[in-house]
């Protein structure tokens, strides 16, 4: 059995309630005390029981993090964010992954229960009204990330800045007749890069052609998934054969990058010779692809998101923050910028797509 608070006791000659006081840097004990107790905490290698230590400060030192589609590649990065910060900082985490609201509220309500977690971090939902002033009332912290709710702490990547800049770059090397591959224009997300991606286009005087645009939901993760980028990459060459001429795309996760590239491969389509591609996120993957992309920071997110969390838990009638990102234009080898291609190739793309015999 190791040193407990009795040894302490007996050895400084103080009672238990003066030990307490001194490991718990209580004012009322003097300092000739206190730097007794400690010397002999010191000498004896005392080391306080964790749960000890909670109930003592009355926290769980635990987060609930309810988070939709754990295997997404984003959601996995922004959460080795949060667990690196929790174990910097000595908390636990509870992951929940949903796949639903109900599922997200059933958590909600787990969350809620007295004493189990110190706070929650919502990732990537709509925080469900009904249960907002439930956590005013009890004082439980929640920070929104990858969303927003003007009554918590939110965390927000510009998604509509990212995608002017993906579309901006490849009007820059040339292209006029840009496509867009999407995923549910329920999400947040969607909807943004989408009205980016039609800014862009505004500004550089391109009509918007809704026929450039693949919207799908299906499948898993609302259409943010390799599946859907694969049949989609399929539809946008499809389009190109004849008046439409989609030189280049940009496409709004990496993940649904990597199934467009492998249609393209499939189909005998170039990539950037026949059709450029950027995507968005910057997911380990898109490096391994040589893939240019538009760089969200999710490990920062998840740290930082985690520090707001615990900052609020000091704090809590500060009034709600709001922290933003701006992403970033990563330029790797897919949209043909800085390869060996002339500037008159680059500006011939628009003559259309053809695909090679192989692929008939």
């Amino acid at each position: 059995m190791g040193i407990t608070i009795y040894d302490l006791a007996r050895e400084a000659g103080v009672g238990l309630g003066t030990v307490s006081r001194c490991l718990n840097n209580h004012p009322s004990v003097s300092a000739k005390t206190r730097e007794k107790v400690l010397a002999v905490a010191k000498r004896l290698s005392y080391q306080p029981h964790a749960h000890a230590q909670r109930l003592a400060s009355r926290k769980a030192n635990t987060v609930s993090t309810i988070i939709p589609f754990f295997t997404n590649y984003f959601f996995i990065e922004v959460l080795q964010g949060v667990q690196d910060k929790a174990a910097e900082l000595g908390f636990d985490l509870i992951l929940y992954g949903v796949n639903n609201p109900s599922q997200a509220e059933y958590y909600l309500r787990r969350s809620l229960h007295g004493g189990r977690v110190d706070g929650v971090m919502f990732f990537s939902m709509q925080f469900p009204e009904s249960f907002v002033l439930k956590f005013q009332q009890m004082k439980l912290p929640v920070v929104i990330v990858d969303s927003y709710h003007e009554k918590f702490d939110s965390m927000l990547v510009k998604n509509h800045e990212g995608a002017m800049q993906a579309t901006r770059h490849l009007i820059g090397l040339g292209h006029r007749n840009i496509g867009m591959i999407n995923a549910s224009l329920d999400t947040r997300p969607a909807k943004e890069r989408l009205s980016g991606y039609k800014k862009a286009l505004e500004e550089a005087q391109i009509p918007f052609d809704m026929e450039r645009v693949v919207i799908t939901s299906n499948g898993k993760q609302d259409g943010f998934n390799r599946e859907a980028g694969y049949e989609s990459m399929k539809e946008i060459i499809r389009r190109s054969i004849g008046h439409n001429h989609i030189s280049a795309v940009f496409i709004a996760s990496d993940v649904q990058a990597i199934g467009a590239l492998q249609a393209a491969r499939e189909l005998g389509v170039r990539v950037p010779e026949d059709i450029a591609v950027v995507g968005f996120d910057d997911i380990e993957l898109a490096q391994h692809a040589q893939l240019t992309t538009v760089r969200q920071p999710m490990h920062e997110m998840g740290t930082i998101a985690l520090q707001m969390l615990v900052d609020r838990t000091k704090n809590p009638d500060a009034s709600p923050k709001l922290s933003t990102f701006l992403p970033e234009l990563v330029i790797r080898q897919t949209c043909g910028a800085g390869g060996k291609e002339s500037s008159s190739a680059l500006a011939s793309r628009d003559g259309g797509i053809e695909l090679e015999p192989s692929a008939t």
